[in-house]
C-alpha cells in the first residue's frame, strides 16, 4: 500500500502523481495482465486495483479506516472476473480506473485548495492523455480515423458509417456519432450509401434524420427510438450491446 506523507501540493505534483498511477494500472492491463487475472480470484474477498505514482500497481483489499488517506478504487472487481468475457471485464475495471484516478486527483486539489484555474489546467494536462478504457480498448488510436468518418446534422442525430461499421475493434464506438467538421453537403451521398441498412428491431431503412447506433457484438444498427437510446445516453456507452446480445448473455 501508499507510504504515508505522500501529498503532491501543486498542478504538476498532481498531473505526476495521476500519470504515475495510469501508467501502473495500465500495465496491469495489458502488459501485466495475465499476472492481473490471477490475482483477481473471484473466491477472495472485496479486491481493488491501485496504481502507484511510483507506476507500479497491486491487487489489494480496501484501505480499514474509514475515511480513507485516498478515495478507494472500485471495490470487487473480482467477483466479475469468470462472469464475463475477459474483454468485457477488462473494459469495466479500465473505466473504473480512469474514474479513480480522477477521484484521487480532484482529491488533492480539493485537499491543497486548487481555484478554478487550477482546477482547470489540472484537468487540461489530464484530458490530453487518453483514458485507461481508450489505452486498454484500442480506441485511442482509431479516434483520429473515425473523426473523418462521421457526420455532423444540425440536429446532433447520425447515421450509420461503412467506415465505423466494418471496423473489427470493441472500442470502435459504433455510436457513429460524433460530430464531423465538414458540413452537411455529404448527407445525399451518404443516404445512397447507406440506404440499404436496415434497422435489427423494426427492419425499416436508414434515413439520415435519424439517430442510430450500431451493437458493438452483433455489428447490427438500430435505430435510437426502436432500442430506447437517445444521442445523449450514446454518448456515455462505452459499448454498446443490443437487447438481443444482452439477453443472450444474461441466458449464458
Amino acid at each position: 500500500m501508499e507510504g504515508p506523507a505522500y501529498n503532491p501540493r501543486t498542478v504538476e505534483e498532481v498531473f505526476r502523481d495521476f500519470k504515475g498511477r495510469r501508467a501502473g494500472m495500465i500495465k496491469a492491463l495489458t502488459a501485466d495482465v495475465e499476472e492481473f487475472f490471477q490475482q483477481c480470484d473471484p473466491e477472495k474477498e472485496n479486491l481493488c486495483l491501485y496504481g502507484f505514482p511510483s507506476e507500479q500497481w497491486e491487487v489489494n483489499l480496501p484501505a480499514e479506516e474509514v475515511p480513507p488517506e485516498l478515495p478507494e478504487p472500485a471495490l470487487g472487481i473480482n467477483f466479475a472476473r469468470d462472469g464475463m468475457q475477459e474483454r468485457d471485464w477488462l473494459s469495466l475495471v479500465a473505466v473504473h480506473s480512469d474514474a479513480w484516478l480522477l477521484a484521487v486527483a480532484f482529491y488533492f486539489g480539493a485537499r491543497f485548495g486548487f481555484d478554478k484555474n487550477d482546477r482547470k489546467r489540472l484537468f487540461g494536462m489530464i484530458n490530453d492523455l487518453p483514458t485507461i478504457f481508450e489505452v486498454v480498448t484500442g480506441t485511442a488510436k482509431k479516434q483520429v480515423k473515425e473523426k473523418s468518418s462521421v457526420s455532423n446534422h444540425s440536429s446532433n442525430k447520425s447515421k450509420p458509417n461503412s467506415k465505423v461499421r466494418g471496423s473489427e475493434s470493441q472500442g470502435k464506438y459504433s455510436k457513429g456519432m460524433q460530430p464531423k467538421e465538414e458540413d452537411d453537403g455529404l448527407d445525399e451521398d451518404d443516404e445512397e450509401e447507406h440506404g440499404d441498412t436496415l434497422c435489427g428491431a423494426c427492419g425499416e431503412n436508414y434515413a439520415s434524420d435519424e439517430f442510430w447506433i450500431c451493437c458493438d457484438i452483433c455489428e447490427k444498427w438500430f435505430h435510437g427510438k426502436c432500442v430506447k437510446i437517445t444521442p445523449a445516453r450514446a454518448e456515455h456507452i462505452k459499448q454498446y450491446k443490443c437487447p438481443s446480445c444482452s439477453n443472450k448473455r444474461a441466458r449464458q
